[in-house]
């Protein structure tokens, strides 16, 4: 076969495979990755990892966690404020708001605007996270729903019995509701920094789980103990707006303006009924469904902007802009708008307006012996804690731990200090349970509290660090199985591996999902070679996922895999290939397979053949069992690893994994 007959492979493959019309190297990514950024040009046989990719949970996550500090700003801020210029606080966050269209209007101070309004948001994104965890997080198996549930039930009324002690045949008594409640952002963030880097994400994740239903429990209070004077009519016109959003949504209606109108619609309708409107934000959110992006909507997306590319009109940019829209489900969109909006600039604006106090020596020696600061300062420093892992711990009992944390005893423990500062929904009802002195006291007793279960929560992690390495493990991860992500087992008979072939041998399965032609797995190459490198127990196994939409030579690459593989030589193949993801023609392929040694004309035979297409299309199978949708995917024993595929951020993820097989838990 000579070089001119094999420029052009018989079914149409092209004769030059350089990704762009104009001979420039590829660099689209694959169906559901972000572009490449400008970075250097990789050297010949070795590619450039850049961090690319992080995944709605850990994107969650990283936000909450940012925003503690711009919060912690917001309350000394609000501190300061008040008690260098207190008229001014008030006075401004007093200003009166009005809104009328003919004779029919409302009115509201900035505060309750920022309280009723702007938080409705916030508590919109509450619900998506929920909704997201239900749908496709740890809530999905639905058996994980019980402990959740019952941690978040148990670690509100051990602080409400608490606070209802100590403030028993009082008036204060009926402000109970303001010791319930974990405030998210800043639990994650005092979390990170007691907990260091590497606290396993699954901390953190537990910490989420249950903090919704408080947040959700939360919300159901201040509707129907902190509501007064609700009028019946506009109530149930907000409820029919919601269910009416609820179905228009099932029906695939995706036209935002309707959701707005909606929206307002019913807050509007809830704010008139005495009712406060923040609910609208956590039912719309409760409502909207989140899923992963599916690879035939991915391939759509990528034929409408191709289109558009050939013709670069405004009918066709639109509908590019649709199809890759319709590809990501609307929770993701709606929190990849508003999360940032509300963890950087709402609460913090709701904090600066809530927060100011004025203090003094003889306020805080009052305070402190005031019934409301203690019941909430003591609900929340030691009710939570033990109510938290004491459920955990009664639940895992009663059921012979069947039911139990998915994390280690030492980390629910600290989970459950964390979980005592109390923010933003212990202010908003403190707002509307007092008034005057006892209000500044209730503050006073929230703040207190957050900052005395910050060094608790410091306090037991350092306990945890100076624990011997094992004992560490264990305290930390603990001996729950974890979801299993990887819709098909390892099969050492069928699937290709790099390093110990038996699962009594490996410590950590590392599988991939990958195409050779997408540059994100040639990025993320040398560190899995570091990887196999530096631990002798980790087994690779390599699965293939050609995105032939954006790649047209990945499919055919694949199948030159499995043809070297027919002659014994497939991680030969394997790393020729991604060592020269610019040059996947034929005549590539056939100088590939002299290189490594193979017999060419076999080679070439079983390529013509499509010999490989059938193991190629049984992987295929395998990653959409397990809604894989763009490359590289990992899996680390089982369980689908988010986030960059540099070589820190595996190792970090190899060593977890690893920790847990030597205790005996996968």
């Amino acid at each position: 076969m000579t070089e001119s007959q094999t420029d052009q492979w018989p079914g149409g493959e092209p004769g030059r495979n350089n990704g762009q019309p104009d001979g420039r190297p590829a660099t689209e990514a694959g169906p559901g990755q972000p572009q490449p950024q400008s970075q250097p040009e990789p050297q010949p046989g070795r590619t450039l990892w850049r961090p690319l990719r992080k995944t709605p949970l850990r994107q969650y996550l990283q936000t909450e966690t940012g925003s503690a500090a711009i919060l912690t700003g917001a309350v000394l801020a609000a501190l300061v404020w008040a008690n260098v210029s207190s008229s001014t606080y008030q006075q401004l966050w007093g200003t009166e708001l009005a809104a009328r269209v003919g004779g029919h209007g409302m009115s509201m101070d900035l505060r309750t605007f920022v309280n009723s309004g702007l938080m409705t948001l916030f508590f919109l994104v509450v619900g998506l996270e929920a909704r997201r965890e239900w749908d496709m997080g740890e809530l999905r198996i639905r058996s994980r729903l019980t402990l959740p549930v019952l941690i978040g039930i148990g670690g509100m009324l051990v602080p409400i019995a608490i606070y209802l002690a100590i403030n028993a045949g009082r008036p204060s008594a009926h402000g109970w509701g303001t010791a319930m409640s974990t405030d998210t952002a800043f639990a994650l963030g005092a979390l990170a920094l007691a907990g260091g880097s590497r606290l396993p994400d699954r901390v953190r994740t537990y910490l989420l789980t249950f903090s919704v239903v408080d947040d959700l429990a939360g919300i159901a209070v201040i509707a129907i103990v902190y509501s007064s004077d609700v009028k019946w009519p506009p109530l149930l016109i907000g409820a029919v707006l919601l269910a009416v959003s609820g179905y228009v949504r099932r029906r695939g209606v995706r036209n935002g303006p309707v959701y707005l109108l909606l929206g307002l619609g019913a807050w509007t309708a809830f704010f008139n009924s005495g009712i406060d409107p923040i609910v609208t934000g956590l039912v719309i959110g409760l409502l909207t469904p989140a899923y992963p992006a599916a690879r035939a909507d991915l391939e759509q997306a990528t034929d409408a902007f191709r289109l558009f590319r050939e013709q670069p009109t405004a009918r066709l940019a639109a509908e590019a802009r649709a199809a890759a829209r319709t590809a990501i489900s609307p929770n993701d969109r709606l929190q990849e708008l508003y999360h940032p909006w509300t963890s950087y600039v709402i609460v913090p604006l709701f904090a600066v307006a809530n927060s100011g106090i004025l203090i003094s020596g003889s306020f805080l020696a009052k305070a402190y012996t005031s019934p409301a600061t203690l019941g909430i300062m003591i609900g929340y420093l030691a009710g939570k804690p033990i109510g938290t892992a004491g459920t955990a711990w009664l639940v895992s009992k009663l059921t012979k731990g069947k039911v139990a944390p998915p994390i280690g005893w030492g980390a629910v423990i600290g989970a459950g200090a964390v979980a005592g500062i109390g923010f933003t929904v212990s202010l908003l009802i403190a707002s509307l349970a007092f008034t005057g002195d006892v209000l500044a006291e209730a503050k006073l007793g929230i703040l207190s509290g957050a900052i005395l279960s910050a060094i608790l929560t410091w306090a037991i992690f350092r306990g945890l660090n100076l624990l011997p390495p094992r004992a560490r493990l264990r305290a930390l991860l603990g001996t729950t199985a974890t979801i299993t992500d990887l819709a098909v087992p390892v099969d050492p008979e069928r699937d290709h591996i790099r390093g110990p072939k038996e699962d009594e041998d490996a410590l950590v399965t590392l599988v991939e999902y990958g195409d050779f032609e997408c540059p994100y797995c040639g990025m993320a190459e040398p560190a899995v070679r570091g990887l196999i490198k530096e631990y002798g127990e980790l087994r690779f196994v390599f699965r293939h996922l050609p995105l032939t939409d954006v790649h047209p030579h990945a499919q055919l690459a694949a199948e030159a895999a499995e043809a070297a593989d027919k002659q014994g030589k497939f991680w030969e193949m394997h790393d020729m290939l991604l060592d020269h993801q610019d040059a996947l023609n034929v005549p590539d392929l056939l100088r590939y397979a002299r290189e490594i040694g193979l017999d060419v004309d076999r080679f070439t035979t079983d390529l013509r053949r499509h010999v490989g297409a059938g193991r190629v299309a049984e992987d295929v199978d395998s990653a959409d069992l397990a809604t894989v949708s763009g490359t590289p995917t990992f899996f680390i024993n089982g369980i689908r690893h988010y986030g960059a595929y540099d070589l820190a951020t595996l190792k970090e993820a190899v060593h977890t994994a690893k920790g847990r097989a030597v205790l005996g838990v996968q």
